[in-house]
């Protein structure tokens, strides 16, 4: 024997070893972040009068479906919060089982190459002039070191979906509308996870990032899904 039947330990377990039983399955979990979501209320172990916290078997189960639910699921804390409060437990998918690719805050390393105009139109396949509406419009910002004009990555890769768009007669203008949706969107995430992402606590800002990209991430999915939703109506009739 183990010391653990049903799955979980036998005895309460103190952090650190509640840190190495899920290691395997969590790889990024840590001591910090098991008190991070003890300060948000999603797990309570007891304390010793020592102060010392020991966790109950039902202890680890509940943390195992939070970071479940986080990593998999991609569900913001404030969710997860509601769910258990009203349910008690959530269902949850099993480990690998993920929906979608999630998508991440931070610039790729091809993210530092920056692109003049003429780069940024011959790598793209746009024209100036696509290019000039895209930036009155606010759809790329190019920034300008010593006279010249310089495009990131991004900028690019939106001049080429941009120039794809005008072959069917959508312009700069009409993308207006995507733009502003996703301005909407952005106020709206930003908003929900502003305390979390302000916080001078570097650990409690890591994680309102990676919250923001979970959200994020079920945001484009779920839009994706509404547009093939709405014009598979369309083809239909």
């Amino acid at each position: 024997m183990t010391g653990q039947e049903g799955g979980g330990p036998a005895k309460p377990l103190t952090i650190g070893a509640v840190v190495k039983l899920l290691k395997p399955d969590f790889s990024d979990i840590s001591i910090s972040k098991i008190r991070y979501l003890e300060d948000e209320k999603l797990i309570s172990p007891r304390r010793t009068p020592g102060g010392y916290r020991l966790f109950s078997k039902a202890d680890i189960e509940r943390l195992r479906t939070v970071l479940t639910l986080q990593r998999d699921e991609f569900l913001p804390l404030k969710v997860i919060r509601q769910e258990l409060s009203r349910k008690g437990t959530v269902a949850v998918r099993p480990a690998g089982m993920r929906r979608f690719k999630k998508i991440s805050l931070q610039a790729p390393a091809r993210e530092s190459r920056s692109y003049t105009l003429e780069e940024a139109l011959e790598a793209a396949g746009a024209d100036a002039r696509l290019v000039k509406e895209l930036e009155d419009y606010g759809l790329i910002a190019g920034v300008t070191r010593t006279g010249v004009k310089h495009y990131d990555q991004t900028d690019v890769e939106v001049m080429a979906a941009a120039s794809d768009l005008a072959r069917y007669g959508i312009g700069a203008r009409n993308l207006r509308t995507l733009k502003s949706s996703v301005d909407r969107e952005s106020s709206l995430l930003l908003q929900v996870l502003s305390p979390t992402l302000q916080s001078r606590n570097p650990q409690t800002r890591k994680q309102g990032i990676a919250a923001l990209e979970n959200m994020a991430t079920v945001s484009s999915h779920l839009k994706h899904l509404l547009l093939i939703k709405d014009l598979r109506n369309f083809a239909s009739r």
